[in-house]
């Protein structure tokens, strides 16, 4: 293998050596035409193909503004030439890009989205064609059904009956659809995606109407009898309306409980009745409207009005004057032939007349204009009545205590609101609901003094609770300081009758040591031999210690009684 590409490259080589230069560029010239022919065949087979989503370009800006703007929002790319076509990757999101379209109404009036169907080929029949006609119909609006995600399944049989002489001989064209849901679908009870099916069949199929359309699931139920659902339809108008109408009341009422308790509070202002009439019916109305010439504007800043109006302007006027005088002729035509003048006027022939005639012809213009508008449903009227309570006041007495009414309750006293702010208020609500006057709008305002019976109740009872709190603290405090006053006077009693008990034996005890030292002394003046005992001899030199102890350092042995004294 190796000798043969060194062969091939010797030749190669050779030759190269042999030709003239002319020859090597027209060689270098083809191998590069080659290579970039090459790599041009590559890059255009690779490039990814566009389907077109429908054959015909869409020449209106507006509706191929909706229709990207909702492949957008499903998240679909396309591509937009500059003549109005829409590409997209494949087939499959083409079919879906076209139900989308279909079921929500963006195809434009006189579209035909399935002229991408058409086959046309020299040698086919007029039958044939016919015929490959309602299949790829037939296949194609299956197709599209397949591909939404609500069904698994869809299966469809288009009936074109044959062409008759007279249109009232001609039968209808007969469209039979039947779906299978998906699990957890609401294709079965959702209107608006069985509507759209039915408009996907009126885009394919020419000539089918609504009428001659039936789709039902695979248990046979029909799904497009909508005649049946009316009552339904009108029921759920019906309660959409209302639902707007509870909205709107509720609306008014917050603000009108809002401009109205920053003032006065609350708990004083109680919105009796708010009740809004509207028409929710839908309404066109042409109105032709005459109204005069403004020949000079109002000034502004001017307190009064200066402008000139007038009714209507002269465009035209003619004035005409005859007068005749003279025998009057009746002709009677040629000779031979009686005239056709009537026998009235042929009796006042060849009298003597005298006639004048005034013509005067006066052309007045107008301003007029014609208005034609579509009404939607607007607010007829608005009844409010709202009430406003006045002010409870405690009365007290010359000690500033409430007065207590005979029943055990607190004495007030009712301030209803002033006329002048009842009007205020009224002013303040109508601005709040928009007041129309022309339309038949009532606010009402009211003072109206509310029960509040079950509130005065709990104020009086949380009152007399304070106060029984208040008794009942201050007579513990005076019990408390009652006992600490007499626990204070029986320890001063106690260390006065302790002290006194203390002097006392104090004393009896200074008297028997004074008999007891006495006698000694007696005793030893006598020459009696007096016999002490061991305990005796011990008190009397403890007792001679601390006398001397006293009278060496008087102030140590105050501080040690009056320790002890502490300490007991």
């Amino acid at each position: 293998m190796n000798d043969f590409f060194r062969k091939l490259l010797s030749r190669i080589t050779g030759l190269w050596a042999k030709w003239s230069m002319p020859q090597r560029i027209i060689l270098i010239v083809v191998v590069l035409a080659v290579i970039i022919g090459v790599i041009a065949l590559f890059s255009v087979s690779s490039a990814p193909t566009m389907v077109n989503v429908w054959t015909r370009p869409i020449t209106d800006p507006a509706a191929l503004s909706r229709i990207t703007d909702r492949i957008d929002a499903e998240g679909i790319k396309v591509n937009v030439t500059s003549a109005g076509l829409i590409q997209t990757a494949d087939d499959k999101t083409a079919r879906r890009i076209r139900m989308i379209a279909a079921s929500e109404g963006l195809i434009p009036d006189g579209f035909n989205p399935w002229d991408i169907f058409d086959r046309e080929s020299w040698t086919i029949t007029d039958f044939e064609r016919n015929v490959n006609l309602q299949r790829a119909q037939q296949n194609m609006v299956q197709e599209h059904l397949k591909s939404m995600s609500d069904l698994d399944n869809a299966k469809v049989i288009l009936t074109f009956p044959k062409k008759e002489l007279f249109a009232a001989d001609q039968n209808p064209v007969t469209a039979s659809v039947v779906i299978t849901p998906k699990p957890g679908s609401d294709i079965l009870t959702n209107r608006k995606k069985i509507e759209g099916i039915q408009k996907v069949l009126k885009y394919a199929v020419v000539g089918l109407t609504d009428e001659n359309i039936v789709i039902t699931d695979n248990t046979g139920m029909q799904l497009n009898d909508f005649s049946s659902m009316e009552a339904s339809d009108r029921l759920d108008i019906i309660n959409k309306g209302n639902t707007i109408i509870y909205n709107l009341e509720q609306k008014y009422r917050k603000d009108i409980l809002a401009s109205i308790q920053q003032t006065y509070g609350n708990d004083r202002v109680r919105v009796v009745n708010l009740k809004i009439d509207m028409d929710m019916s839908k309404k066109d109305i042409q109105t032709k409207e005459n109204y005069p010439f403004t020949l000079k504007p109002r000034t502004p800043g001017l307190p009064y009005d200066d402008s000139v109006m007038l009714p209507s302007v002269t465009v035209g006027e003619s004035t005409s004057q005859t007068n005749w005088k003279g025998t009057g002729m009746n002709p009677e035509g040629p000779a031979g032939v009686e005239g056709q003048t009537p026998p009235a006027f042929k009796d006042m022939s060849n009298l003597y007349g005298e006639m004048t005639q005034d013509t005067k012809v006066h052309n007045e213009e107008i301003n007029q204009r014609n208005i034609q508008e579509e009404k939607t449903p607007q607010i007829d009227r608005v009844t409010v009545s709202v009430n406003i309570d006045g002010t409870w006041k405690v009365k007290y007495d010359d000690k500033g205590k409430p007065i207590i009414n005979p029943d055990g309750s607190i004495e007030r006293e009712y301030t209803p609101i002033p006329q002048e702010d009842l009007r205020s208020a009224q002013l303040l609500i109508q601005d709040a609901i928009g007041f129309n006057a022309s339309r038949g709008d009532s606010v009402t305002v009211r003072n109206i003094a509310i029960d509040r019976t079950a509130q005065f109740k709990d104020e009086d009872t949380a009152y007399f609770r304070k106060q029984q709190v208040q008794t009942t603290v201050l007579v513990f405090l005076s019990g408390l300081t009652i006992l600490l006053i007499s626990f204070i006077v029986f320890r001063m009693v106690s260390r006065e009758l302790e002290r006194r008990r203390r002097l006392a034996e104090d004393e009896r005890s200074r008297r028997e040591m004074a008999i007891r030292e006495s006698v000694l002394a007696q005793a030893e003046e006598d020459g009696v031999d007096v016999s002490i005992s061991v305990e005796e001899r011990t008190r009397m030199e403890l007792l001679e210690a601390v006398m001397n102890m006293a009278r060496e350092h008087p102030e140590d042995c105050g501080q040690l009684i009056r320790t002890w004294l502490l300490e007991e």
